[in-house]
């Protein structure tokens, strides 16, 4: 994905302010904070090496924009809505998502902390090559999505839907409720590694 032509945009707007954000580059940043209200929006934009703190932004919308090389400790965005996005070489420490909305959406060689998913609905939507300490994905709707090359320490998906979610790409380190991987496709050498987690929850005695 390549925006077309792009306009600048100066630190201050950036950083703060309800205004919707279309066809411009926010690049070359480096805030304490931002705080986006109102549900701002993010329109057919490139966000480029920018170092954030803490960035805010409730109920925002990104929308056919491109995000390259991010560096960002806490991003909270929960409600928020992603349509046509692509994530590249990031870096965020803690992504608060939660009741989010995911929809086209591709994370490529980003390092991921915690990711909170919770409620979340995700639409085809891919990791690749991606690191993600925790990824928490507690009553998330998931449909079409993938984790190709992906590493992940702990995978929580209690009480979530998943329909065609592709884990065989992905290193599982911890799956927290091996129930929630119904609608899942894992490889037989993954089955085998959780397998005794999966006899323990059964209550199979394995000697």
């Amino acid at each position: 994905m390549t925006p077309g032509a792009l306009g600048p945009i100066d630190a201050a707007e950036a950083a703060e302010g309800a205004d919707d954000l279309d066809e411009v580059e926010l690049a070359d940043l480096n805030l304490e904070t931002m705080v986006w209200t109102g549900r701002r929006r993010l329109g057919s934009s490139r966000v480029c090496d920018v170092v954030v703190r803490d960035w805010k932004a409730r109920a925002a919308s990104l929308v056919d924009s491109v995000v390259e090389r991010a560096d960002v400790v806490t991003f909270s965005a929960a409600e928020s809505g992603w349509w046509n996005v692509e994530v590249l070489q990031s870096r965020i420490g803690s992504a608060e998502l939660y009741d989010a909305v995911l929809r086209n959406v591709h994370f490529v060689r980003c390092k991921l902390g915690y990711l909170n998913l919770r409620g979340a609905t995700l639409t085809d939507v891919a990791f690749t090559d991606c690191v993600i300490s925790d990824l928490d994905l507690l009553r998330a709707s998931a449909t079409r999505v993938s984790f190709a090359g992906t590493r992940i320490g702990r995978l929580e998906l209690s009480g979530s839907r998943l329909e065609d979610v592709d884990l065989r790409g992905a290193s599982l380190a911890d799956i927290g409720t091996l129930e929630g991987l119904r609608g899942a496709t894992i490889t037989l050498d993954q089955l085998l590694e959780i397998a005794p987690a999966l006899a323990e929850g059964l209550g199979i005695k394995v000697e």
